[in-house]
């Protein structure tokens, strides 16, 4: 187990606007080989894993920033993935000349531009017209016309004549092009960064597949920085320079020619764009994981264990700073919390939550201890009303607890944290199901952390559930919140107290306090 302690906490946080519709790019088109879970869209929102991700990101380019929001969206298959992040992270820890240096190389793919690169292996390509070769002869006429126009030069009517269908070609294909005119010299400054990269000791004898690669798409260089020299011209040229231009390339058409059969090669080199993508971004993701560990008060890497336990000690929550820290070990056993509202249960349910992920994505826990099975992790924590669906927050609730039910028999480790089960019904009904469901859950290996105020819950799952709670401390006309987990079945009661706190009317407050105790009595008498 690895730990790290930093006494000033220095976040480094991002600040500006995420383009989420860019960042998920990646992640949205990837398959779903070498995953063994895909985090679902209701935990992504459950645990606020979008804000999760914006303090975590500490990339320096897009391709960086893509591939870490893949990486908290699916735990990998096997280890390859991580033991590959941790690799990175050991060269760079070694060398800190060489991670200034990367960091610098790859920092210049974080335009806009760059969100683009995922295209060129991802998604297809647009496919030729069926009357290109009109395209291929019109471009021939055009620069034999020119070439002849020195010794006819009434071979220039017919170029005035051809002029007017060239400038209809070009124009059409203007759609086309500015579907690849950000990609293409991005792809070109991504392989340029590789192969600086390269040229490192630390990596010059790495993986051949990606040094190959990285050598295919140095020789179709010269075709696609044509795009980029455009690109440059045309941020740099005047107006008329950018005309005249303007109407060359249409002369010759010069732009459906040249990208037509960039694409086509570059069609076949999907794999090798794919390999530099994933070195590059792969090492932006290293980068960010070491600056994100060296501005927390402390972390650790996860020990995975093969028996279904958890042994978490000094865990906090990333978001809340200076937040209260938490240990609990669970043993072939779930867990059931008590306690009142404001108190800490579902900030701590997330917590486990967000912990359990990052330690199987990006090898990095909130706490001093993570001992935990490799497991998949789903939750049903903030349910609402569906009312475009006319769907009831009960009806809500009952298909997102139906879904983690069949989740439960898939034979893989989950991790299930719920949230005030079945709320939306009575309470007779919700202990009776509620007690059902979590029973179900923790069949087959599978560990569980719900939070509930049904305390007689508590007293139909004490074979297969610990008991916590947490509480508040009344003192005086002060209410203190000390946010820690303590063993145990919640025996106090303060909610009628802090009424009174709050000012109610009194009679308020005494009505509350008589039926209390008339149904105290009555539950007492059974």
């Amino acid at each position: 187990m690895k730990s790290s302690s930093k006494k000033d906490l220095q976040p480094g946080i991002k600040t500006g606007f995420f383009n989420f519709s860019q960042i998920e790019k990646y992640f949205v088109n990837a398959g779903q080989e070498n995953v063994f879970q895909r985090i679902s869209d209701r935990t992504f929102q459950d645990l606020d894993l979008e804000d999760v991700f914006r303090f975590i990101d500490r990339t320096v380019s897009s391709v960086g920033q893509q591939y870490l929001y893949h990486h908290i969206r699916t735990i990998p298959l096997g280890t390859s993935r991580t033991e590959k992040l941790g690799s990175f992270i050991s060269i760079l820890t070694k060398n800190p000349t060489l991670r200034a240096t990367a960091s610098a190389s790859i920092s210049k793919l974080n335009q806009k531009d760059a969100y683009y690169i995922t295209s060129l292996f991802q998604e297809k390509y647009m496919p030729r017209p069926k009357w290109f070769w009109l395209i291929q002869c019109l471009s021939g006429l055009s620069v034999a016309a020119v070439l002849l126009s020195f010794f006819l030069p009434q071979i220039l009517i017919f170029l005035i004549v051809l002029l007017p269908v060239n400038l209809g070609i070009h124009y059409w294909n203007k759609n086309h092009l500015y579907r690849y005119a950000s990609s293409l010299p991005q792809l070109v400054l991504l392989n340029k960064t590789a192969r600086n990269l390269l040229k490192t000791a630390e990596f010059e004898g790495g993986d051949p597949d990606f040094q190959k690669s990285v050598r295919v798409l140095d020789r179709l260089g010269i075709t696609m920085s044509v795009f980029q020299i455009e690109a440059k011209l045309q941020s740099e040229v005047g107006q008329f320079i950018e005309y005249f231009l303007e109407l060359i390339k249409a002369l010759f058409l010069v732009e459906p020619v040249l990208l037509f059969a960039t694409l086509k090669m570059l069609d076949n080199r999907r794999q090798d764009i794919s390999n530099v993508f994933h070195f590059v971004a792969g090492l932006d993701v290293a980068l960010s994981t070491m600056n994100l560990r060296e501005s927390l008060p402390h972390y650790c890497e996860p020990t995975f264990v093969t028996d279904n336990k958890l042994t978490i000690n000094e865990v906090y929550h990333p978001l809340i700073f200076n937040g209260v820290a938490n240990n609990i070990e669970l043993n072939s056993r779930s867990a059931l919390l008590t306690g009142s509202n404001m108190s800490g249960k579902t900030t701590f349910i997330r917590t486990i939550g967000i912990n359990a992920i990052l330690g199987q994505t990006i090898r990095t826990c909130f706490a001093k201890e993570f001992v935990m099975p490799v497991m998949q992790v789903h939750s049903s924590i903030r349910i609402s009303d569906d009312l475009l669906g006319e769907k009831s927050y009960y009806f809500e609730e009952v298909m997102t607890v139906r879904q983690l039910l069949e989740e439960s028999r898939t034979g893989a480790c989950n991790l299930f944290l719920l949230d005030e089960l079945f709320k939306g019904t009575n309470s007779v009904e919700r202990i009776a199901v509620g007690k059902s469901v979590l029973s179900y859950l923790t069949q087959g290996g599978n560990l569980v952390l719900v939070s509930t105020h049904d305390r007689e819950l508590a007293d139909y799952l004490t074979d297969t559930f610990d008991l916590y709670h947490f509480t508040e401390v009344i003192d005086g006309n002060d209410i203190h919140f000390d946010y820690k987990i303590k063993p145990g079945k919640l025996t106090t009661t303060n909610a009628i107290r802090i009424l009174e706190l709050n000012n109610y009317p009194a009679e308020v407050v005494n009505e509350a306090l008589r039926l209390s105790a008339q149904m105290k009595e009555a539950s007492d008498n059974k």
